[in-house]
């Protein structure tokens, strides 16, 4: 039994509220005083209706319609007086009328509180701007772009540091509920494409901590993007914590075949090879990215910088193979050098693997004019460094 609403509304007479209105006050109760009990609640159902269209209570109005709807198809049939027919008629035309219009005020209201959320979260003011999300969907659920905003507050009064105090958790809780339901009902690809990405940050190592979660949230985002390289590193990066070297591999792998001319697919691929200990394999993604950039100095330094690590680093190497390391890196850095002569990193890696040459080198003669030339090198890096503080200083 729905309980009706305590003080009864008035709708103005001659209007599809007011005939619904007079309908109700037909004395219909007393007239079928033998009704059956469903009847009596129908009737209920009508009245409360009505009250809360003309108290602006649209979304419970909605609900209530629809309850009506179904009292009229249970009791259509068991209700045989005309006079009741008509009036019943009459209240659910005017109901239906109301809520066009009741639904026209709460899409203006939605507008508007979304308006006010906007100006709460430009400010930063998340708390205020979660509230007033709240508003807009509780008026007008269909504005689905309140939900994703509705997440990102609540995601940024979330705070790592706080993890295990429940009003904490639970503002996580609720972006997380948020960021699903926009990435579920956006219309907008770039507003989608925003809620994956912080539903899948939320089950982050520095927040839920859920790899399990956040796997098929990257594979959604990729099905949705599948030459978006930065998801498969992702995914990658998920199944390479959680020990799946190969699918890790794998997902690297098919960001190449995505984007092979992508210079940032072979930076990841170096990386992840090099984290494996597997220093050959990450050289040759290094050398198939400087490949494809073969006028960025850039691609040619890190390779040097790559060779001098491998040199410096790794007290398993050979004097032989160290040398080798040392002199590749010179010939990589050499080529950056080539495109920008006055790269001042470039200038600096350099003088650090000629000493590095000159420390294993036997002949005192060689050896002192391999530390003259990176005297030369380290003089002139100091020189762009100190034209360069110079540039920025006020």
């Amino acid at each position: 039994m729905i309980e009706t609403v305590s003080e009864e509304v008035k709708a103005p007479a001659g209007t599809p509220l007011g005939a619904a209105r007079d309908c109700l006050d037909c004395g219909a109760p007393d007239y079928y005083t033998g009704a059956d009990h469903g009847f009596r609640e129908g009737l209920a159902l009508m009245r409360q209706g009505w009250a809360y269209i003309c108290g602006g209570a649209c979304s419970q109005a909605v609900v209530l319609f629809r309850s009506i709807q179904n009292f009229a198809r249970k009791w259509g049939e068991a209700v045989m007086e005309t006079q009741f027919k008509v009036s019943a008629l009459a209240v659910v035309a005017g109901l239906s009328v109301s809520l066009v219009s009741c639904g026209q005020i709460a899409t203006l209201q939605a507008r508007k509180s979304f308006k006010d959320a906007n100006n709460l979260y430009s400010r930063q003011e998340y708390q205020g701007a979660a509230e007033k999300y709240e508003e807009v969907l509780a008026a007008d659920p269909s504005f689905t772009s309140a939900y994703f905003y509705l997440g990102n507050s609540y995601d940024n009064l979330y705070r790592p540091s706080r993890a295990g105090m429940p009003e904490n958790d639970a503002n996580l809780d609720k972006a997380v509920a948020a960021y699903k339901k926009s990435s579920e009902v956006e219309t907008d690809p770039a507003l989608q494409k925003l809620a994956l990405q912080y539903l899948a940050a939320a089950f982050g190592p520095d927040k839920l901590n859920d790899p399990n979660s956040a796997e098929p949230i990257i594979r959604s985002m990729i099905d949705l993007d599948p030459s978006e390289s930065a998801n498969y590193f992702v995914l990658s990066k998920i199944y390479e914590d959680s020990g799946r070297y190969d699918d890790a591999e794998g997902a690297l792998m098919n960001a190449k075949s995505a984007r092979p001319n992508d210079p940032a697919v072979y930076l990841q691929i170096a990386g992840f090879y090099n984290r494996q200990g597997e220093f050959e394999r990450t050289i040759e993604a290094l050398d198939e990215r400087a490949a494809r950039e073969p006028n960025n100095p850039e691609a040619f330094y890190t390779i040097a910088t790559y060779y001098w690590e491998k040199a410096f680093r790794d007290f398993r190497l050979t004097d032989e193979e160290k040398k080798d390391y040392v002199l590749r890196g010179l010939e990589a850095v050499d080529k950056a050098l080539e495109l920008k002569d006055d790269y001042m990193e470039a200038l600096v890696y350099k003088n650090i693997l000629l000493r590095m040459e000159a420390n294993m080198e036997t002949d005192l003669d060689r050896q002192n004019t391999l530390i003259a030339q990176a005297d030369r090198l380290r003089d002139r890096a100091e020189e762009l460094r100190a034209q360069t503080m110079g540039e920025v200083s006020p």
